[in-house]
């Protein structure tokens, strides 16, 4: 008889996660026995230690704020967690020790590749934006540097390799132009849904492709507002699914 096998998810709010739903409907329709999938809040990052000495775990998924926080505590990093510079699975090897991997980036590829790339005849001359510079835009942005689509980063203060809002906001002719806008940041996530990145949304048209990685609500004001100036839009959930199918794998192999 196998062992049983724990599995979560750690961060510091959960309450809307989307992980425990998804791997519990797993393990019951595919009839994975022994596992079990839990949400851990912690209110800082040095509760991990605690966290792993008093759970026995098989392995976990990282969110906001702690996929770039959690990397000193592990052992090893996985190329695809070295490539961006974030964790997002940590796979508890058989000797004890823990290894970070990324599956944000084949998400984010693959969702992006099926609904942008294929879907648009490989649209060649297309560039972004990305909004947001946390844990996540990193997966974005080397996906982009692999895809050879140029992008720019924007934040709420300025830096040598970002632009601002209120650059976008004086300069709208960045947003014009710009074919391919994501949103890497919580604005808009339920509860707070009336929230959105502050963009001059009036020169978005027909040539524009959303992509929010938020999904709840499947809608966000974000995509409604390029919606409605006629630009495709996506949410993040076709993402959340890659990345959760490639942290079951990555757990699989350990």
């Amino acid at each position: 008889m196998k062992h049983s096998r724990t599995f979560g998810l750690i961060g510091r709010s959960l309450k809307h996660s989307f992980s425990e739903g998804y791997f519990t409907r797993k393990f019951e329709e595919e009839h994975i026995t022994g596992c079990t999938y839990r949400l851990f809040e912690l209110s800082d990052i040095k509760e991990f230690e605690t966290l792993i000495k008093t759970v026995p775990l098989a392995g976990l998924n990282v969110t906001i704020p702690y996929k770039e926080q959690v990397m000193t505590y592990l052992h090893k990093l996985d190329i695809s967690a070295e490539k961006v510079g974030a964790v997002n699975v940590i796979r508890f090897e058989s000797n004890g020790q823990l290894t970070g991997f990324n599956s944000d980036y084949y998400g984010f590829k693959t969702s992006l590749e099926n609904w942008l790339l294929h879907g648009n005849n490989g649209n060649q001359s297309i560039s972004a934006l990305i909004l947001g510079t946390g844990g996540a835009s990193k997966a974005v942005s080397v996906v982009l540097k692999d895809l050879e689509i140029p992008y720019k980063l924007v934040s709420r203060s300025a830096t040598e390799n970002t632009i601002t809002y209120k650059d976008l906001n004086q300069n709208p002719e960045l947003v014009r132009d710009t074919g391919l806008i994501i949103n890497t940041t919580p604005l808009g996530m339920y509860p707070q849904v009336d929230e959105y990145p502050d963009l001059p949304y009036n020169v978005v048209g027909k040539n524009h492709f959303f992509y929010d990685l938020v999904y709840n609500p499947e809608t966000t004001l974000f995509m409604e507002k390029g919606f409605s100036r006629g630009a495709s839009v996506k949410n993040g959930l076709d993402m959340l699914h890659l990345q959760a199918e490639k942290s079951w794998e990555i757990w699989s192999q350990a």
